[in-house]
Parts: C-alpha cells; structure tokens; sequence
C-alpha cells in the first residue's frame, strides 16, 4: 500500500527571504507565498522587493529594505516582522554576493575580500542571530533557519576565494545553529545549490574558467527547481530537519571530473 507525501504549512506560517529582489530570493519568496506562507522580503533595492510582491500577488508580503552588514537595519527588520506578524517561523538566509569572482588570488583587493565577508558572512550571521532571539522568545517556541550555502561550500571555482572561503564558514555557522537551536526547536539546515539560471550565473551559459584552465559552458537548472527544494525542507515538522541539501544542474562539472 502506498502513502501519500504530506506537506505542512503552519497555520501561522511566517517566512523571511534575504536577498528577495532577485535571482534565488525572489524564486523562493513566490515559491513559499503560493505555498502560503506569509512572506517578509529584504533586500537592499526597495523597487526591486515591490516587484517580488507584486509577482507574488499577496496582500501578505511585506518589504523592508535591508543592508544585511548592519546589525541596526537587520534588527529592525525583524521588528517589523515581529510588529506585522507577532512571530517568525523560516528565515531563507540567502543574501549574498560574488563580488572579486574572476580576479587571481594575488590580484584580490583586500577591501573586496572585506565586503564579500560582511555579506555573505557577517550578514548570514546577523539574521540568523536576529531570527534565534526572535523564535526563542515567541510562543509557540521555534523555527526554522535555511542557510544559502552554495557547492562552493564543497569545491572551489578557480579565482573564487574570497566567496568560497565564505560559504566554507557557513558550513561551520549552519552547524553551530543547529546545535544551540536544540533546546529551543530551532531547526536550521544548509541548502547548497549549483548552477540556478540567474543574473549571476548568466556567464555560465556562455563559457567560464574550469580547473584545468580551460574555458566551457556549463549546463543550468531552473532557479524554480531550488524554490521547491527550498519549500519542501521548509515545511517538515520542526521535529525533522534536512541538516545538508545539494540541488544541481543534473550535468554541471562537479561530480567527479566533470
């Protein structure tokens, strides 16, 4: 006898989506509204957040233009959730940036390498903290955080340190979460996706940088296939957890040699 596959969405079920103008945050926010979820979105663009909505179609979403790397405007992001919806279920940490992708390691501005951390790293760290102190404090206690790791969390691009080097440490701040988040039913797992069709991976399509110095184009999925990912890890029980996800373009050079 089969058995039917279950997807759960709380009846107070609040969603905030960093980096929700674009790319993987937008794919996510509608992915998560038409699943019905109300729906935060932050974003540095206030125009680019209005769209989100407006394509979402829901009278539920709120926009707070956010600049992750501050911990003021991180803060009062959640307070305005917390004010427009009492609690906070889902963060989708996914805010980031590639900024000195391409640029040889010696090459690398120091101060680039600084702005790739405050995003990627202090900013995931931000929200996250901003989001514990929220669901540790809420009744009924918990949530759920998703970390945008990328596989560059697992393997390197040629001339990418800056960027890998951060998504290595968000390995490190997806299991520290979730360890200290036990006490409080704060689940927190890490999705890292490979080659979602987006403004950032456009150069894929066309031809980038490989190992062995040549220069290839890579095949891409649907960002549309990780908002689902995104979405079924989302709505487990908070007494299950997806701790490590990968969702990749089935033919991308990542799985052995390529």
């Amino acid at each position: 006898m089969g058995h039917t596959s279950r997807v759960r969405c709380a009846p107070m079920s609040i969603a905030v989506v960093t980096g929700a103008g674009s790319g993987i945050g937008r794919s996510v926010a509608l992915a998560l509204a038409a699943a019905g979820w109300s729906v935060a979105l932050a974003g540095r663009r206030a125009e680019a957040l209005e769209e989100t909505a407006a394509a979402a179609a829901s009278a539920e979403a709120l926009c707070v233009p956010t600049d992750v790397t501050s911990a003021e405007q991180v803060t009062a992001l959640f307070a305005a959730v917390r004010d427009r919806y009492g609690r906070v279920d889902l963060l989708f940490n996914n805010a980031g940036t590639f900024a000195g992708g391409g640029v040889p390691v010696e090459d690398l501005d120091p101060a680039t390498w600084r702005a790739v951390v405050d995003v990627n790293l202090t900013g995931s760290f931000l929200c996250a903290q901003a989001a514990f102190r929220t669901m540790k404090d809420q009744d009924p206690q918990g949530g759920r955080i998703i970390n945008n790791g990328s596989i560059s969390a697992h393997v390197p691009r040629p001339h990418s340190i800056a960027y890998t080097a951060t998504k290595h440490a968000m390995t490190g701040l997806t299991k520290s979460l979730s360890l200290d988040g036990r006490p409080y039913r704060i689940a927190c797992g890490q999705l890292d996706i490979g080659n979602a069709a987006t403004e950032m991976t456009a150069r894929m399509q066309t031809g980038i940088l490989q190992a062995n110095g040549e220069l290839a184009a890579e095949p891409v999925m649907d960002a549309a296939d990780v908002a689902a990912t995104v979405v079924h890890m989302a709505s487990l029980p908070l007494e299950a957890n997806v701790q490590f996800a990968t969702v990749m373009a089935t033919r991308m050079p990542y799985i052995g040699r390529g």
